[in-house]
């Protein structure tokens, strides 16, 4: 798919308040006033959906139009001339505010809303002094969803938290109950407890929608705000943690919340709720750093996890050619084994799409990745696709989701290990008209379709059928995930993604599996062994540094951090400092060993080059969205060009995934270790299998089982799950601290089940 053509943009004049403005064809008339910093009032608008129109507080007047228009509709025409603010106008919005206020008192009691609550701040911008309108009172009690608490009675019915549950999260469980004055919101699917993402709580310009953790507990205006990014995935979303003193008495400070620039940017359940995992008992314990400092000195490997900042990753590069170590990152070496392969065969560094522009495909394939955990921005993006666009999405993978049902058109089960042959087969199938280089035409002459078929139980049929959904569709987007990074086929993999994504349609999302992955794999030479004496930063090692508090030194974690990570959209991306650290830092080692810097953030203009960094000072890095929401936080990576060749191998025989099968994952909310320090994200960790996977491993839900993955035990209770189907059982990683980090095998796991308790016992 290739990029829009700017050229060939319609151009327009208008002129709103008498400036004239010059703008492009398709804009709504309040889009061009953001845009050119024209105030236009707002209750329901939210820029990242579509206009809900419920409010009509954006009206304007338009010369030669009769009456007045809604701006958040109407597409800006050429040469028309906007009004914003008569008298008119001024006393619609008035009394727009006096029916919005019937629910409302006009002096305000106890609401966690109060000093950021958009209804207080419009009815004083339109001097309603005085309740015009009475409607009886109706019993109407507050209601308990997840985290999050619902009071109908506050509730203005605006409709942000219903269109952001639907269009962006997709999950469709919020929805309105009409009836007049009686109106509500309810969500449809009490039993689920809600998704518990907080987007609906985010969006809610009243107080009807809040968290119940943070309800009472302080005020908005005396908590200290410090904009930075979500670590837990490679999204690295956009966040502010708000923070104060607990008490005169306890003068520790403290995260007593997460928010985000709602009217742009979603967070999950985890970014949103897992705040409090900084490790708050360090002090500088000079013992425990000189034995640090000595471990680095003699280590034969450093190893590590993607849950690092690109300066902490480039200083660990220092100190390991400084003492002749290798670089271990466990989470993060097949990955960079594909992104190798990747740039070797495209001639390029980076992929193409971004979630911006999935969001904006009506074609998406999704492979190697249980999406809606892995990566759930990603699965929000493919939700907009699906109600926006229109769009035909398959999701291939062994294991069905019902949880993203309702945005999935069809789902093309495969047999585990199977992923080269599905890459290599829809090579096949979307270039049979295309004009090809002779070495990919051999590659797929080559190939025997109907063995691949049968073996990874994709048959032709069913691909025939992926390729009729997408007739007549535009925009392409194929997503890959985690599954195929650990694969023992990942760099053929890689080179068969990168002629897809040359010679069809479609552009490529590639997702990284850890926090910053992509910045590790850029900045660092891995390899996959340890050998000799090891350290270890937040992994197991013979000498370990953790941000848990667990190891033989502490560390800072990111939220204690300023740096920089590097996301899935190919940007670099800044954190801050939320709360206080008063332990040492890797810095202080990289000093005592001859490579440290002044400051840790010395290092972001010194981020390779080679790798597509830009040399840019950290304190230079902003934080913001434009005014029609396009990310400008940090910058995007430089796409480094090269030679490319596409020497495909021979596709080889299917491993056969017989028996009993775990699949390694995390949930939404339970991501990794740090997400199960957090207080309201702190999980059970079970093992959650079908019912074929109980009679085929002979357990029943609720007995405690054993069994092991990459050579470490592990315990769970096992739980039946309705909604899988095959001899499948998904198995979380989240509570076994850094080990959780080691595990670098398939994620598919032929094992053995042994019953060590009844779990009545």
């Amino acid at each position: 798919m290739s990029s829009i053509d700017r050229s060939k943009e319609k151009i327009i004049k208008v002129t709103i308040d008498g400036k004239e403005i010059e703008t492009t064809y398709g804009k709504t008339i309040l889009e061009v006033a953001r845009e050119n910093s024209i105030y236009i009032p707002t209750m329901c608008y939210l820029t990242k959906v579509e206009p809900i129109a419920s409010c009509r507080m954006c009206v304007v007047e338009v010369e030669g139009v009769d009456g007045m228009i809604l701006s958040c509709q109407e597409k800006a025409v050429d040469g028309a001339v906007i009004t914003t603010n008569t008298s008119a106008l001024e006393a619609e919005r008035q009394n727009i505010m006096k029916l919005y206020d019937v629910n409302h008192p006009l002096e305000c009691g106890v609401c966690d809303k109060s000093g950021e609550c958009d209804l207080q701040n419009k009815t004083l911008e339109y001097n309603v002094s005085e309740q015009n309108f009475t409607a009886k009172d109706m019993y109407r009690p507050v209601q308990h969803w997840g985290f999050i608490d619902y009071d109908p009675s506050l509730c203005i019915m605006c409709e942000k938290c219903v269109r952001v549950c639907n269009e962006i999260v997709g999950s469709e469980q919020l929805q309105i109950s009409v009836g007049g004055y009686k109106s509500q919101i309810i969500n449809t699917k009490p039993e689920d407890d809600c998704i518990s993402c907080g987007e609906c709580m985010a969006v809610c310009p009243v107080g009807a929608l809040t968290s119940r953790d943070f309800k009472y507990s302080a005020n908005a205006w005396e908590l200290t705000k410090t904009p930075s990014a979500c670590a837990f995935c490679s999204a690295g979303c956009e966040l502010t943690y708000e923070s104060k003193f607990e008490s005169i008495d306890n003068p520790e400070e403290k995260i007593y919340r997460v928010t985000n620039a709602y009217e742009f940017s979603t967070l999950c359940g985890a970014g949103r709720f897992g705040f409090d995992f900084e490790n708050k008992d360090a002090y500088k314990d000079r013992v425990a750093f000189n034995k640090a400092v000595e471990a680095f000195r003699e280590a034969d490997s450093i190893v590590f996890s993607s849950f690092i900042t690109n300066e902490e990753a480039l200083m660990l590069k220092n100190i390991a050619s400084k003492v002749g170590a290798k670089l271990v990152c466990p989470d993060s070496y097949g990955f960079s084994r594909f992104l190798k392969a990747y740039k070797e065969a495209s001639g390029k560094s980076l992929w193409g799409a971004t979630q911006k522009s999935l969001s904006k495909s009506d074609a998406i394939v999704v492979l190697g990745t249980r999406v809606k955990d892995d990566a759930p921005m990603v699965k929000n993006h493919i939700a907009m696709a699906a109600k926006r666009e229109k769009a035909k999405v398959v999701y291939m993978h062994p294991i069905e989701d019902s949880a993203i049902q309702n945005i999935v058109t069809k789902f093309a089960k495969y047999e585990p290990g199977s992923e080269e042959a599905i890459v290599a087969m829809l090579l096949e199938l979307f270039t049979r008209e295309a004009e090809l280089p002779e070495e990919i035409k051999n590659f797929i002459d080559e190939l025997d379709i109907g063995y691949l078929s049968a073996e990874s139980s994709i048959s032709e049929e069913e691909l025939d059928s992926i390729k009729a959904e997408f007739w007549k569709k535009k925009r392409f987007t194929l997503v890959v995930g985690e599954d195929i990074y650990n694969h023992a086929r990942v760099e053929n993999i890689a080179k068969i993604v990168a002629a897809i994504e040359k010679f069809t349609n479609f552009e490529l999302l590639v997702i990284p599996p850890a926090s910053n992955s992509l910045g590790v794999s850029l900045i660092c030479d891995l390899e996959k062994e340890v050998e000799g004496k090891s350290v270890g930063y937040n992994a197991e090692a013979d000498f370990t540094l953790s941000a848990l508090g667990d190891g033989n030194l502490d560390i800072p974690a990111l939220n204690q951090q300023e740096g920089t990570i590097t996301t899935i959209d190919k940007r670099v991306v800044p954190l801050n400092v939320a709360l206080p650290y008063d332990g040492y830092i890797l810095n202080d080692i990289a000093k005592e060993l001859g490579v440290g810097r002044k400051y840790t953030i010395d290092l972001t203009k010194e981020l390779p080059a080679s790798s597509g960094f830009k040399q840019k000072d950290f304190d230079s890095l902003e934080i913001k969205f434009s005014p029609l929401g396009d990310d400008l936080r940090g910058y995007e990576l430089d796409c480094i060009k090269s030679d490319s060749s596409f020497d495909l191998d021979e596709v080889e025989e299917l491993e056969s995934f017989d028996g009993v099968v775990v699949y390694c994952v995390n949930s939404t909310h339970a991501r990794n270790p740090f997400t199960q320090k957090a207080r309201l994200t702190k999980s059970e960790a079970y093992l959650v299998g079908s019912s074929q996977f109980a009679a085929a491993a002979k357990v029943a839900d609720g007995y405690i089982v054993e069994f092991e993955i990459d050579g470490k035990k592990v315990t769970r209770v096992f739980r039946i799950d309705t909604s899988l189907k095959g001899t499948f059982a998904l198995n979380p990683t989240f509570d076994m601290g850094l080990s959780a980090f080691a595990i670098s095998s398939y994620r598919f796991n032929k094992i053995l089940i042994k019953k060590i308790g009844s779990g009545n016992e």
